[in-house]
């Protein structure tokens, strides 16, 4: 067995993935096909003799794709060459003119004919109405252009006898401009080829989150030589395991290894998500990617560059998202038998009449003609993509960004909402929430000390407790004599006197607690909120709480997506079990999973979707990535969510109001609601004059007149989407 990769240019979807199968499967000596549909590459195994590349890539490229030989870093002999404008924006430039032609074509129509009805062929006999040769050139620029990436697919889908989506487009297309109706296919070829266009726009996001990830890591470390002792500085992929690595303050850890010496503070959002720094001493556990604040560290490498926690959550991210293909559409699979079906009774219709019962060969062909017409499925075909179109425009006006249809529909499956606690039901930094004096001093006394404490601080209770002092009529004293106690907290002189502020570890520490001081600080921790305490010389002054706030809309956001359907909510976050429980009772959450690293996350997801149903994850940071590309759907809140979470997610919540997620699903709800009317009146109307063909009363002009007349309806119904309200984003 051989393994060979192929980067494969323009590979955006499933049907691509479906016909590249088709075409490579067939190679004499290929055994399996293994694509990333993330990475725009295809794994190819052989047996027995080897297949030659140039074979392969003809096979591609007889589906209208490009090929070429991948080394797992830039394709072979191409690696300084960079897409060209054409290969990045081809398929948007042609998308968009096909869009302005169709809009000149009708605006020329109407004005050279002086009359919009005239334009929209209503009222008139198809085959007596005569289309002005500047409309019919500018329609058929519009058919050109949307149909530029499509027609190739069909062709090769007609040559294998296996019908698609591209397929059925292109018959109904054809059998559009067969009866004269421009407008009706140049209007198909233009929203069908902006829905592929939206398909491969939420690929290249995805992509560009890798990109985003990588960046996370330095791209060298300084290591001590295990021969002489010297500093190196080597990229990271060349750096060995078991090596002491030095970072400095202010720099990010380049690999995963154990502290060996020194002390700091490390900002491990970019892994679990959590505002508060960790604190790191000999013995401790780091993460490639987090960021070292306070000291100066050395650790012992534990884990190659190619196998820390950061390069394993984009190994994650990738593997999701290509295991999530999306499902083929249910009109794709339809056109599978209703395309072969109607060109094989339209052939019987023509030739077994004339052949046994001696009929006019000329009036059966008519009759077949009439029935191809009935079947042409531009109303079918149209009834999606213009439904989807209204509803992602009616959704990016409410400020909930969707990145395809296919993620809208999934909406309305969700049983399941998985919630990231920090920065989603919550608001991601601490506020103060209850200041307690001790031993005769008042609430003024000690937040006066504490703001001279803390004045030059930027650990963020620090800046919790400035930003509460804020606009209070307040004298703050003047602190000198500043020492930091790394990990613990601070010391201080305040008019000649000692005074110190910090965790309940460090009052313990200074001897200072009382049982009413150690009472209260408990109680302030067992309803999950950080303490800091606060005292001198002689006693303690008081205690601050301070936790992150829940968001507003939180609880009535929870109750509202089980009025819309959703059967569970779980809160998902790496932050302690007592702080997630209290929120979780807070906003009615029906359970809690606390203290998960990404990698928990995104098997907690994965077990989620297998025991309770299609699952929606909400977060909003990097080390929610994973889990967002794991679920049935990624929700990222958009306004204070990562851009790697925002790639990542299938969709976005502009202002991070929670209130969207019902909203969303309500949504999902009614736009598969209409699509599911549309499909059922087209088959529906399709049935009807179909058996009227059959009974020979139907005619070429009423096929015609029910053809247009349906997909006027469906648009028109579909465009009902556009006035979805939006109103607080509460019940309707």
């Amino acid at each position: 067995m051989k393994r060979r990769t192929y980067k494969i240019s323009g590979m955006d979807c499933a049907e691509e993935v479906e016909a590249l199968k088709a075409a490579i499967g067939q190679v004499p000596g290929v055994a399996a096909l293994d694509f990333n549909l993330l990475k725009s590459t295809v794994e190819v195994t052989t047996s027995g003799a080897e297949v030659d590349d140039a074979v392969i890539v003809a096979a591609a490229r007889s589906t209208g794709l490009g090929a070429v030989p991948f080394d797992g870093i830039c394709p072979t002999g191409v690696c300084a060459v960079e897409p060209s404008y054409w290969q990045k924006n081809g398929r948007a430039v042609l998308c968009w003119l096909s869009g302005l032609f169709v809009l000149a074509g009708f605006v020329a129509h109407s004005l050279l004919h002086g009359s919009i009805l005239h334009a929209l062929v209503v009222g008139e006999a198809a085959e007596a109405h005569r289309f002005p040769v500047l409309s019919i050139v500018l329609y058929a620029a519009a058919i050109v252009a949307g149909g530029w990436f499509v027609v190739p697919k069909a062709i090769e889908a007609a040559r294998r006898l296996r019908p698609d989506i591209n397929l059925l487009m292109t018959i109904a297309v054809i059998g559009a401009i067969a009866i004269g109706q421009w407008l009706e296919a140049a209007t198909v070829t233009f929203l069908f080829a902006l829905s592929l266009l939206l398909e491969s726009w939420s690929v290249t996001r995805a992509r560009r989150a890798i990109r985003a990830l990588l960046n996370l890591s330095p791209p060298t470390a300084r290591y001590l030589s295990p021969v002489d002792g010297r500093v190196l500085e080597e990229p990271v992929v060349n750096v060995p395991k078991e090596v002491t690595v030095l970072v400095r303050p202010g720099e990010r850890i380049p690999l995963d290894g154990i502290v060996t010496k020194g002390s700091t503070a490390v900002n491990q959002a970019p892994i679990t998500g959590e505002f508060m720094p960790a604190t790191k001493r000999p013995g401790d556990e780091i993460y490639a990617g987090t960021i070292n604040e306070t000291g100066a560290i050395e650790f012992r490498v534990t884990r190659l560059s190619t196998d820390t926690t950061l390069a394993r959550i984009i190994r994650m991210v990738e593997e999701a998202q290509s295991r999530r293909a999306p499902a083929e559409q249910w009109v794709t699979k339809f056109a599978r038998y209703y395309t072969p079906v109607m060109v094989l009774l339209a052939i019987l219709v023509a030739t077994i009449p004339p052949l046994v019962i001696g009929g006019v060969w000329g009036k059966w062909f008519y009759e077949a003609l009439v029935l191809l017409v009935i079947a042409c499925p531009c109303a079918l075909v149209i009834s999606t993509p213009v439904s989807i179109v209204a509803a992602l425009t009616s959704a990016a006006r409410a400020g909930v960004l969707i990145k395809g249809g296919a993620f809208l529909e999934a909406a309305s499956h969700v049983r399941v909402v998985a919630l990231d606690k920090t920065g989603t039901v919550t608001h991601g930094q601490p506020e103060v929430q209850q200041i307690l004096p001790l031993n005769d001093h008042t609430e003024k006394d000690l937040l006066e000390r504490a703001v001279a404490l803390e004045t030059n601080s930027e650990h963020p209770l620090a800046r919790a407790i400035l930003r509460h002092a804020q606009g209070q009529a307040l004298t703050v004293p003047r602190a000198d004599n500043f020492r930091a106690v790394k990990g613990k907290g601070l010391e201080a002189s305040i008019e000649g006197r000692p005074f110190w502020l910090g965790s309940h570890r460090f009052m313990e520490e200074k001897g200072s607690e009382t049982t009413i001081a150690h009472e209260r600080a408990e109680g302030i921790e067992d309803a999950g909120h950080s303490v800091v305490a606060i005292g001198s010389d002689r006693h303690v002054c008081g205690l601050i709480s301070v936790t992150d706030t829940i968001r507003k809309e939180a609880a009535a956001s929870v109750a509202a997506m089980k009025r819309a359907g959703v059967k569970k909510v779980v809160i998902l976050t790496g932050d302690n079990a007592a702080t997630a429980q209290s929120v979780g009772k807070a906003v009615g959450a029906d359970e809690v999973r606390a203290e998960l690293l990404p990698e928990d996350k995104m098997h907690a997801v994965e077990e989620l979707v297998r025991h309770d149903g299609p699952t929606a994850m909400i977060g909003d940071g990097i080390n929610d990535a994973p889990a967002l590309a794991a679920a049935t759907l990624g929700i990222a809140m958009g306004s204070e969510g990562t851009d790697v979470a925002i790639e990542t997610a299938d969709i976005a919540l502009m202002s991070d109001n929670l209130m969207k997620i019902p909203w969303l699903i309500r949504h999902s709800h009614r736009t598969l609601g209409i699509v599911k009317q549309n499909i059922t009146f087209a088959l529906a109307v399709k049935l009807f004059f179909m058996t009227l063909a059959l009974a020979r009363v139907a005619t070429l002009w009423m096929a015609i007149a029910a053809d247009m007349g349906t997909s006027l309806l469906v648009i028109f119904n579909a465009l009902r989407l556009l006035s979805s309200e939006t109103r607080d984003f509460g019940e309707r």
